[in-house]
């Protein structure tokens, strides 16, 4: 393997990845900060532990798209695209929309970051500092998840809004303080590719 999911021997329908030490603590480091910018569910206590499942399935969505651009990516309102502000009826649907699936999708994606943190946690070493990463059907989905979500999020940080914007970025010259994050990008959307194209049927 060369850095890039594969099918995992022995497990149909599975992935694999080899991971060094540094990579695996770049996509813990990064899986952590998106549950953060995600935050604690609905049924959370005031601590941010474990969610009271009544309190959560009880609990009404918010209104009202986020104000952070990284957020606003990951909970994009469902009707007249993203501040296209469209008309009144165009907005109350939105937050209606919004109202009654955001927790839901809220707690899907922290499922999938928790399955990133998880599964790096899991491994064991394979020699000179790096693991094989092996993950089932359903770890291989979250994974999946994850990595557009942490695209998404960085996206939004790095303004990229169409392919000629990242078309520049890509472009910069090592001492830009945005370089690490574009290779982050760059890198997260590689290993994207590779474990879509790893379970295409």
């Amino acid at each position: 393997m060369a850095g890039l999911f594969q099918p995992a021997a022995g497990v149909p329908g599975g992935a694999a990845v080899a991971l060094d030490e540094v990579e695996i603590s770049i996509l813990r480091s990064l899986a952590v900060q998106l549950l953060e910018l995600i935050g604690p569910g609905p049924g959370a206590d005031e601590a941010g532990g474990e969610q009271d499942p009544l309190a959560a399935l009880m609990t009404d969505g918010p209104t009202e798209p986020p104000s952070d651009p990284a957020l606003a990516r990951l909970f994009p309102d469902a009707y007249g695209g993203p501040g296209a502000g469209g008309d009144e009826k165009t907005r109350e649907a939105a937050a209606e929309f919004r109202r009654y699936t955001e927790n839901d999708l809220r707690a899907r994606k922290r499922e999938d970051g928790l399955a990133v943190v998880r599964t790096l946690d899991s491994l064991a070493p394979a020699g000179e500092g790096g693991a094989v990463l092996t993950l089932t059907p359903e770890q291989s989905r979250r994974w999946l998840g994850a990595l557009n979500d942490l695209r998404l999020a960085i996206g939004a940080r790095l303004e990229i809004a169409d392919d000629e914007d990242g078309d520049e970025l890509y472009a910069l010259p090592d001492g830009d303080p945005r370089k690490p994050m574009v290779m982050a990008y760059l890198w997260l959307g590689a290993l994207q590719e590779s474990l879509v194209e790893t379970l295409a049927p």
